[in-house]
C-alpha cells in the first residue's frame, strides 16, 4: 500500500515556482534571439510535479467578429484540487510557408505557452513575443484620450471578456486601461460591437 501524502495544491504551486528553471533552448537566427517553446517549459515542469499532482492543458476555439482566437487553459491538479490559467492567442490570417492546420498550430503551441507562463510566473519579457523591446514592462503614464460610445443593450459576452483580461495580464494592464478609452464603467459592460476595438486598443500597446 502506497503511503506517500498528496500536497495540497497551492503548496505544489509555490514549490514548481520557486523551483522550476525554464532555460531558452530555442535560438532564432534572424531575430538573433534565445526563447523558450511551450515544449521546454513542459520538460521542466514534468520533473517537478509531485506525487498525485498532474498537469493538463486543452484548446479551445474562440470567434470574434470574423477572426478566430485559441485559448488555452493550463490546469494544475493534486488530489481532488485544481487551478487553471487560461490565454489566448490569435489565428493570423495567412502565414508564409504554412498551410492552415499549421498555422493553426502554431497559434495552439503560443497560447500554451502564456497559459504556462501565467501559471507557473515564468518571466518571458525577453523573448520575442513581447514588442516593446525593452527589460520591462511599464503602464503607460498617458492615456489616449478617452472615446465614449452609445449606450447598448448587447454587452461583451462571457468568453469575449476572458479573452481582454487574458490580453490585458499578458501586458502587464489592469481593466482601467480598457475601461477609460472605451468610456465604460467596467470591463463586463463593453459593448459588444466596441469589442474588436478593446482588443486593438490592447494589442497596439506596446509598453512605452
Amino acid at each position: 500500500m502506497d503511503n506517500k501524502a498528496i500536497m495540497p495544491i497551492n503548496e505544489v504551486l509555490y514549490q514548481i515556482q520557486a523551483t522550476l528553471k525554464a532555460p531558452k533552448n530555442q535560438y532564432n537566427s534572424f531575430g538573433k534571439y534565445s526563447y523558450r517553446s511551450c515544449e521546454d517549459i513542459l520538460e521542466a515542469v514534468k520533473k517537478e510535479l509531485p506525487y498525485g499532482t498532474h498537469l493538463k492543458i486543452t484548446d479551445e476555439m474562440i470567434q470574434l467578429g470574423d477572426r478566430y482566437y485559441v485559448q488555452a487553459t493550463a490546469v494544475l491538479t493534486s488530489g481532488t484540487e485544481k487551478l487553471a490559467v487560461s490565454a489566448c492567442a490569435r489565428e493570423p490570417l495567412t502565414r508564409k510557408g504554412m498551410d492552415e492546420a499549421q498555422i493553426t498550430g502554431a497559434t495552439s503551441s503560443y497560447a500554451r505557452k502564456y497559459a504556462l507562463n501565467g501559471l507557473f510566473c515564468i518571466d518571458d519579457t525577453k523573448d520575442p513575443d513581447s514588442t516593446n523591446g525593452s527589460e520591462s514592462k511599464t503602464k503607460p503614464d498617458n492615456k489616449p484620450e478617452s472615446k465614449s460610445y452609445p449606450k447598448s443593450d448587447k454587452k461583451a459576452t462571457e468568453p469575449q471578456i476572458k479573452l481582454l483580461r487574458s490580453k490585458l495580464k499578458f501586458k502587464d494592464l489592469d481593466d482601467s486601461y480598457v475601461i477609460d478609452q472605451l468610456g465604460v464603467d467596467c470591463l463586463e459592460n463593453t459593448p459588444i460591437g466596441k469589442v474588436n476595438d478593446a482588443i486593438k486598443l490592447i494589442d497596439d500597446y506596446t509598453g512605452v
